[in-house]
């Protein structure tokens, strides 16, 4: 099983994210011992749920707790991870937790329903989602698809699928379930599998001894933000001073934990403390990742650094969508987001 597609399927095909699963029990917090604790009644405290359980992809957010860079911000941050029964939308909107891990089309679930939650920083510039072939087969190019076994869960068919038909001149023929687990891509050398840009191809490369050919689905232009972080605007208004600091050490702890070297062992010994399932050579093979694609550094990034947001990249990709038919037409995309806490050149080349 590939629990990390899993979570994808799940996190992106909730199309009506700010509804159902009521009284979810959250995650305890996760405090580093190496950040500074002697002055802690005197810190902010500040919680944020991640979208999963923890792993590389969340490395900055436990970077900036094991290298202090919360406490010396004066934040007192509860980091806690998430999993496949937990709604971050739900928690938000409960007020059981002050910030949450989030995404594009969450943001506009948020405008679609009124509700007084927006985003304030993206640090994927990519969302990582892939499409996964078989080496030898004459696969390269999202052109390739045509003809081919697509192996599609739920989630990738009501946001990126669309997207992908149109653009290629695909069809929903071709389409398949996933089913989390590598046998029927493994026994169909025609077939494409979804796949997250860290998880599957690490797990394929490891059963098969061979790299498997990637395409990451934000190369033909699928423009989604991801890891982004949402919060209420009633926090970002009252206590702005405190989320641009949780901002600022989140960003800054992005770029130490990009940079890799024996400054992130803390961070990564926290990782695997919560979650087991996370090992140093997967730990290794996703950082490797994240900075040969461009995931957090690319883009907006390069100019405004780490968590960079456009409203001209927001227009685009309502834009994209509602010509799909994935988001309705005379949504209000200003209220998304807002620019204030980013673009200040955290962690720019």
């Amino acid at each position: 099983m590939i629990h990390r597609s899993r979570r994808r399927a799940w996190r992106l095909g909730r199309r009506a994210a700010l509804r159902g699963a009521a009284g979810l029990a959250l995650g305890g917090p996760l405090l580093s011992p190496l950040a500074p604790r002697a002055a802690a009644q005197a810190l902010d405290k500040l919680s944020f749920q991640t979208d999963w359980r923890a792993q590389a992809e969340h490395g900055g957010f436990y970077q900036a707790l094991a290298a202090g860079l919360y406490a010396k911000a004066g934040i007192d941050a509860d980091i806690r991870q998430g999993g496949p029964n937990l709604n971050n939308s739900q928690l938000l909107l409960a007020g059981r937790v002050d910030m949450v891990m989030s995404n594009s089309f969450e943001a506009f679930t948020f405008v679609r329903a009124g509700a007084p939650f927006f985003t304030i920083a993206a640090i994927f510039q990519k969302d990582p989602q892939v499409l996964i072939g078989h080496p030898g087969t004459g696969f390269a190019t999202f052109e390739d698809l045509k003809g081919r076994t697509l192996l599609i869960g739920s989630g990738g068919r009501v946001t990126y699928w669309p997207y992908l038909k149109r653009k290629y001149g695909l069809s929903d023929s071709q389409v398949r379930p996933y089913t989390f687990n590598l046998a029927p891509w493994l026994a169909d050398p025609n077939a494409v599998q979804q796949g997250f840009l860290s998880s599957e191809p690490y797990s394929i490369q490891r059963e098969t001894g061979r790299a498997p050919v990637v395409l990451l689905i934000a190369d033909a232009g699928f423009s989604a933000y991801q890891t982004t972080i949402a919060v209420s605007r009633r926090l970002a208004t009252e206590k702005k001073d405190l989320v641009q600091r949780f901002v600022d050490a989140t960003l800054e702890g992005w770029a130490q934990y990009l940079k890799g070297g024996p400054g992130i062992a803390a961070a990564n010994a926290l990782i695997k403390q919560a979650n087991p399932d996370q090992t140093d050579d997967r730990i290794a093979y996703a950082i490797r990742v994240l900075n040969e694609r461009g995931i957090v550094m690319s883009g907006d990034a390069l100019a405004g650094g780490i968590g960079a947001m456009t409203d001209a990249r927001w227009q685009s990709f309502y834009d994209s969508m509602v010509a799909v038919d994935v988001l309705p037409a005379g949504l209000d995309v200003g209220r998304t987001h807002t620019l204030e806490f980013v673009n200040k050149g955290i962690g720019k080349p």
